[in-house]
């Protein structure tokens, strides 16, 4: 059997199905994953489903007239963009405008009320020693059998508790009244329950506390008189107390705070700043599964950060509840309280305790994030409708079905019989674009905006360009003279030589667009990219071997005069023949 020559592949014209059947099976499987992860439609990006649009402006703190600067800003932006990353807000826009503004972008349907909260809290997060606590009397009381400076519940916002062990040491079993104990670190106190559970006492060298007073007492008694009193009519149930608690205190300064312990909102009297937000070097949310003690928060410091916190939890080991407490603060409110039992000294500490996954990754990104190097305010918050939002996906939906309408048109008019195959593949390269586009909505957190409708829009042009191409080289062959299955074959090489460089060109493009642009022209790089890679894969696998099988079927092989490869129309060559060599003389020796 001769070889199949140069230029023609033998498998390409004997298997096209298994091409077919192969791009048939990618589109079930997508296909299924997409009703499987109940996300049938893709995500809408902010000004398609609408949603808040926050606009902070920073400030210059006391002392530091320069602060706001080019590195400062692009340090803020990339916090607020792990913020809300971190939260798991997806397609959320964080970047700057002008020299002193930052616009975050947050699209509906997603957590946009905490996300703006951990947004706009651009405080300094302080690690602070816990001088006094207690439960504020209005709104939810505390259980029975729970003093008002009783240990609540971890919280996933604010005052959650747990242990901290240094490095990664593991927690040692006792039969206490928390069930376990641990003898070095951070370890958080029992949970009363809102049926009213007994509160548990810390185990360990750390003593009970003793019923705590409306006033400041102990270590309360360093504060000033004006800090007590203040620290005395506070009640952080109330949300304008809440919201003014140790507003202006400056680091060195003992304040006020309030937290919230489960539904319990808590007064905390704080001592000055022992330990900077700055000064942690990483924090992430881990799960325990040797020791047993379920999700926990690991964290270590720097070098001054390492001594700092060995320092404060020294000499906080030394002291009763609530006094060997040390305050996570961020933006004037406690969000974590765990108490200390002994000196950490290695510069690494674990946070456990009653944590859920959500509590856990919650505290980890505030201790992650938490550290703005700037002060900002909200200058103003803008809330985009839905209704908005459906009217420009209905114009762009418009558009796309114009510019696909008029696409086909072209193809039928010039190509006739050949947009039976094109029309297809246009139609393959739409299905896939589609499911695959509601699948990354979960899986990455891709959301579809206006600018990534455009970039599928262009893609249609792109996608038709492609077979454009592989058509033309037919024809080509067709004018030569060869008839129509030797003609698709001996396109196809230089046709896909072709459409790959001008795909790879068109992937450069949008790579590039991606990489250094920001916002919402990224959606359109990203689309047009995504597209482009299908493209490649619909001619490959479905318009070549359908074009493959059809140019077996007589109504093209024959060129018919609507199959759009009518050689008489093309203006072809008399078919080519082969002529014969001349005889060779033989050779009276070879004979």
């Amino acid at each position: 059997m001769a070889a199949p020559k140069k230029g023609r592949s033998a498998g390409a014209q004997s298997r096209p199905w298994r091409s077919l059947a192969l791009i048939l099976i990618a589109i079930v499987a997508l296909t299924g994953g997409m009703f499987a992860s109940g996300h049938t439609t893709p995500r809408l990006g902010i000004d398609l489903a609408g949603g808040t649009s926050i606009t902070l402006e920073a400030v210059n703190e006391p002392g530091q007239p320069n602060a706001i600067n080019k590195t400062n800003m692009a340090t803020a932006v990339d916090i607020m963009n792990r913020r809300v990353n971190g939260l798991g807000v997806s397609e959320a826009e964080v970047q700057t405008q002008g020299d002193r503004n930052i616009i975050v972008n947050i699209p509906r349907g997603t957590n946009s009320k905490e996300a703006r909260d951990q947004v706009g809290t651009t405080a300094k997060l302080y690690f602070r020693p816990v001088l006094q606590r207690e439960a504020s009397t209005t709104g939810a009381s505390p259980s029975p059998g729970t003093s008002p400076s009783g240990s609540p519940s971890p919280s996933a916002s604010s005052g959650a508790k747990g242990k901290a062990t240094p490095g990664s040491a593991s927690p040692t079993a006792s039969a206490t009244s928390q069930g376990r104990a641990v003898t070095d670190g951070l370890k958080a106190d029992a949970t009363p329950s809102a049926t009213g559970a007994a509160s548990a006492k810390p185990s360990g060298s750390a003593k009970p506390s003793a019923s705590a007073s409306p006033t400041p007492s102990g270590g309360a008694g360093d504060a000033t008189g004006k800090l007590a009193a203040a620290y005395t009519a506070l009640d952080c149930a109330k949300p304008d107390q809440r919201a003014n608690a140790g507003k202006g205190a400056k680091p060195g300064d003992p304040t006020v705070a309030c937290g919230k312990d489960g539904k319990t909102w808590s007064k905390f009297l704080l001592g000055p700043v022992a330990v900077d937000g700055t000064e942690v070097k990483k924090a992430q949310a881990v799960f325990d599964t040797q020791g047993g003690a379920g999700w926990q928060v690991q964290m270590t410091f720097n070098d001054s950060g390492t001594k700092k916190f060995a320092d404060i939890t020294g000499q906080l080991s030394q002291k009763q509840t609530p006094q060997n407490e040390f305050a996570i603060v961020l933006d004037d409110e406690v969000v974590s309280h765990p108490y200390v039992q002994t000196s950490i000294t290695g510069g690494s500490a674990e946070i456990s305790g009653s944590f859920t996954q959500e509590d856990a990754q919650s505290l980890s990104n505030m201790l992650s994030y938490g550290a703005l190097p700037l002060t900002f305010k909200e200058a103003s918050v803008t809330t985009v409708t839905a209704a908005l939002g459906g009217e420009q996906l209905h114009a762009g939906l418009i558009a796309g079905a114009i510019g696909l309408a008029l696409v086909v048109i072209y193809l039928l008019l010039f190509y006739r019989g050949l947009s039976v195959i094109a029309v297809p593949s246009l139609l393959v390269s739409a299905i896939l674009t589609y499911v695959i586009m509601a699948l990354l909505g979960p899986t990455i957190g891709f959301a579809l905006n206006l600018p990534a409708v455009c970039g599928a829009i262009v893609a249609i042009g792109i996608t038709a360009d492609s077979f454009i191409v592989f058509f033309e080289r037919i024809r080509d062959e067709i004018r030569e003279g060869r008839s129509l299955r030797p003609a698709v074959e001996r396109a196809w090489p230089r046709a896909r030589r072709t459409i790959l460089v001008s795909d790879f060109v068109s992937f450069l493009a949008a790579a590039v667009l991606f990489i250094v642009t920001v916002g919402k022209v990224q959606g359109f790089a990203f689309t047009l990219g995504l597209t482009t890679l299908l493209d490649v894969v619909v001619v490959f696998l479905f318009t070549k071997p359908l074009m493959t099988i059809l140019a077996r079927r007589k109504f093209y092989a024959n060129g018919h005069k609507w199959s759009g490869l009518d050689p008489k129309a093309l203006g072809a060559k008399p078919p080519l023949r082969r002529t014969r060599r001349p005889a060779r003389p033989v050779d009276p020796k070879e004979a």
